[in-house]
């Protein structure tokens, strides 16, 4: 009988990190000799204008309200438009004496929608709070009570209007949405026809024509001497238009829900609503997370278009402080990378909240 010769195996190599910013770098940048080649020659162009762009933000900067020190040869960015006109760009044409009512109003309602979107206050008495919060938003914007001064809507504008706008039409939307999202996939023809036609109008028309039709031509239709104020049109217009893009996302959701679930729940003794309720929505709204929160950031940017309206929200602020003012109008570019800052800041907040849904409702998934 042979002995057996003892062969070691061969040490294997150590296992790549996967996790951490180095392992990020080596398989976001350069994970091949595609992503690679992008990665240098995005680099090379970064390094080419960043520098620039960097003196002119920055290194040579003006940062007082001094439109003459922005005159000088070789002056940067005139940042101290931004401090000049900070207060029209964020509150509009709302009276200046009277602007801490907008602030306390916008700060109210960015606390409210903050804590909505944290689960500890996802309580029964959250629904009041909406309605206190916005009656006190509509209060101190609107006065007329306890001392302070009427305003009218014409005169609302900046951040407080464009968090309003975007605040309530995405909550109304929603709902409406998801109703018409099932009108589509009902099997009464009268209820689909309806929610496809309405869909179909919507889509095929852009954001800019609704809102001149709900601003100028809705009134001509309604009777003599009977008037709705001019917000209340436009939040509609929005609300209408946010709804029929919604519906088509909710209702790729539906879609791809199996059938056999439905069935099995028809077996099961299940009503219709009890179906979608405690099945079917649970199950499509989970998969369209971020074609909802698309449509959401989406419907917040659009809120820019209501100027064409003259209703003076962040960006028609911004135009109207600065070309009522000849000194401070050459400094365009400072004003709109400001208010693109702003955008940006409530953009890639809702679009790392959405993040957070998405690990939230696949949990299940990973059981």
């Amino acid at each position: 009988m042979s002995a057996t010769t003892f062969k070691p195996i061969e040490a294997r190599p150590a296992p790549v990190k996967t996790d951490g910013l180095v392992a990020w770098i080596r398989f976001n940048l350069f994970g091949d000799w595609k992503t690679t080649l992008g990665t240098l020659i995005i680099g090379a162009f970064l390094l080419a204008i960043l520098p620039r762009f960097l003196n002119w933000a920055l290194v040579q900067a003006v940062w007082v309200p001094n439109f003459e020190a922005c005159h000088v040869e070789g002056a940067g960015a005139c940042w101290g438009v931004i401090v000049e006109k900070f207060r029209i760009i964020i509150f509009g044409r709302f009276p200046f004496e009277e602007q801490w009512r907008p602030l306390i109003a916008t700060l109210l309602l960015c606390s409210l929608l903050v804590a909505s979107c944290m689960r500890m206050f996802w309580k029964a008495w959250l629904g009041l709070a909406w309605v206190v919060v916005l009656g006190s938003f509509f209060l101190l914007m609107s006065g007329g009570v306890f001392g302070m001064s009427k305003v009218d809507t014409d005169r609302w504008g900046g951040l407080p209007l464009t968090l309003l706008l975007s605040s309530l039409s995405m909550a109304m939307a929603f709902p409406l949405a998801l109703l018409i999202a099932l009108g589509r996939r009902s099997n009464l023809p009268a209820i689909k026809s309806l929610c496809t036609i309405y869909v179909e109008l919507i889509r095929g028309v852009p954001l800019i024509s609704v809102l001149f039709m709900a601003s100028f031509m809705f009134p001509l239709l309604m009777p003599q001497g009977f008037n709705i104020d001019v917000l209340v049109r436009v939040l509609a217009g929005i609300t209408l238009f946010a709804a029929a893009y919604m519906a088509e996302v909710i209702r790729g959701g539906l879609q791809a829900v199996p059938k056999g679930q439905i069935e099995a729940a028809a077996t099961l003794g299940l009503s219709y609503w009890q179906t979608q309720r405690k099945i079917v929505l649970p199950q499509a709204l989970s998969m369209v997370v971020p074609g909802i929160m698309n449509n959401f950031i989406s419907t917040f940017k659009d809120t820019s278009l209501v100027t064409i309206v003259s209703l003076y929200e962040l960006t028609g602020s911004m135009s109207l402080a600065l070309n009522s003012d000849a000194d401070w109008r050459p400094y365009k570019i400072e004003g709109y990378l400001f208010i693109a800052l702003i955008y940006f800041g409530f953009c890639f907040s809702m679009s790392r909240y959405s993040l957070w849904i998405e690990k939230q409702v696949n949990k299940s998934k990973l059981r």
